[in-house]
């Protein structure tokens, strides 16, 4: 009696997750080029494959942004509810706060630094008579305007900028409204005790749910990124930065000399690998890049600050939402330092020694007190008004914004990752092992990380202790 054997059949094994995302980039620019030579229709609209570009890339963004609110609120309540001490969460947060400061110092210092040597305003071949006033600016008391919820959920209406700087209003939610609702709703819970521990096991089964439908969401990055790509070469090309070339170049000079020079020395300073870093926040500060938003990649970012640096949950998600809301030394430190020098250049008005002070004060402390709106358009006429300089000049330079945007955003998002797997290294609770072999394919994995706090009581993690 002979057997007979069935051949297997070979699984088409895809590339790995990183190299589909690169695909998808160099794809997108290709499609995008395609695009612009396409150009408008006979009707001045957008064509096809522009508005089909557009539609993939933010439909990609909008279902990142839809996981936030529920991923930040579970995430933080089952967190605080893990501490068995509420100090080491004042603690790591005051930590967090100072690291916040130091680093937008370091960074307006370098935009000043820059504005001087590129004189961007003095080459420019703008005349003052082309600006025009925007619709959005920043105030010093969005904070607390931002700060105290309007709602349990953080929802209402909201106001951002659009890339023209007008104002566009509606259903919105505000992540720093949902931070605060959810360290009062943790800590309620961590004081209310044994009553509320039906509550705090349904929050970490909700919270296990969300996140497996943010790695199905993550899984179309390649898509999105071929969309978000796109879309950008197709509509702005790169024509627009003939008459402003100084001040992107001085603008650019000074992102990279953030994220490649500053970062590293303070990862080193530290004791921990420059290469490590990269590679375990890349995937996040790629999509940052591409998306144009620290709010659209804030899971992303997350995930990577959880998964691939090392740093513990129960600090993670409070430190990872409250940085993409504060902490953005491209957009509110780099960016309005070099562009209040260059509005004050162009329109001829000396900035005294005072106002390069006024300058950093407001690139350290802006950011939180603009913490309700987004945008650096709001963080650029927050700057100017505090100075006294022409808001006009904003709208010369809203042309290239976009084109600006991206590297702004890389770097806040690189940032926003830096900073607490910086704080956790220097209170004893980083995974240095986890740190040390960071990789980008880590993420993507369907396997949990072992302290995980999602499941049973039994995989409940230690909490976080502070030395």
């Amino acid at each position: 009696m002979s057997e007979t054997t069935t051949p297997r059949r070979r699984r088409l094994r895809l590339p790995s997750f990183s190299v589909q995302v690169l695909l998808g980039l160099a794809l997108g620019v290709l499609l995008g080029w395609v695009a612009l030579q396409l150009g408008p229709t006979a009707a001045g609209d957008p064509n096809w494959l522009t508005t089909t570009l557009d539609t993939i890339g933010s439909s990609f963004v909008t279902l990142l942004k839809t996981i936030v609110p529920p991923l930040v609120f579970l995430a933080i309540v089952a967190s605080i509810a893990n501490l068995q001490q509420v100090t080491n969460a004042a603690r790591l947060a005051w930590q967090t706060l100072l690291w916040f400061a130091i680093t937008a110092a370091i960074s307006v210092a370098i935009g000043i630094g820059l504005g001087l040597v590129f004189q961007p305003g003095n080459s420019s071949t703008l005349s003052p008579e082309a600006g025009s006033e925007v619709g959005t600016t920043g105030s010093w008391l969005d904070f607390l305007n931002g700060l105290i919820p309007s709602n349990f959920l953080g929802l209402g209406a909201s106001t951002q900028a659009a890339d023209d700087g007008t104002l566009t209003t509606g259903i919105s939610f505000n992540v720093l409204q949902i931070v605060v609702v959810a360290i009062v709703v943790g800590i309620a819970a961590l004081r209310t005790g044994k009553a509320a521990e039906p509550f705090l096991g349904f929050t970490r089964s909700a919270l296990a749910v969300v996140q497996k439908i943010l790695w199905w969401v993550i899984r179309l990055a390649p898509l999105g990124t071929l969309g978000l790509i796109g879309r950008a070469v197709a509509t702005y090309g790169w024509d627009l930065l003939a008459p402003l070339g100084s001040f992107a170049v001085a603008i650019y000079t000074g992102l990279a000399l953030v994220l490649f020079v500053v970062y590293p020395v303070i990862l080193r300073t530290n004791g921990l690998g420059i290469l490590s870093f990269f590679r375990g926040a890349w995937p996040a500060i790629e999509l940052a890049f591409v998306s144009r938003s620290s709010v659209g990649t804030l899971p992303v970012t997350q995930r990577v600050v959880e998964r691939n640096l090392g740093v513990p949950r129960s600090y993670a998600s409070f430190a990872v939402p409250l940085a993409a809301t504060t902490k953005m030394d491209g957009c509110a430190s780099i960016y309005p330092a070099i562009s209040a020098i260059f509005v004050a250049q162009l329109f001829g008005i000396d900035l005294s020694v005072t106002d390069y002070l006024l300058i950093a004060f407001v690139s350290v402390v802006g950011s939180a007190a603009t913490a309700g709106l987004t945008g650096a358009v709001v963080m650029l006429t927050l700057t100017l008004s505090t100075l006294g300089l022409p808001l006009a000049g904003v709208g010369l330079l809203l042309a290239i914004d976009p084109i600006l945007d991206m590297g702004r955003t890389a770097v806040n998002v690189a940032g926003q990752a830096l900073v607490p797997t910086i704080v956790a290294k220097r209170e004893g609770i980083l995974d240095v092992e986890r740190y040390a072999s960071a990789s980008a394919e880590d993420l993507f994995s369907d396997d949990e990380p072992a302290d995980a706090d999602v499941d049973a009581e039994d995989r409940r993690p230690e909490p976080v202790a502070v030395g």
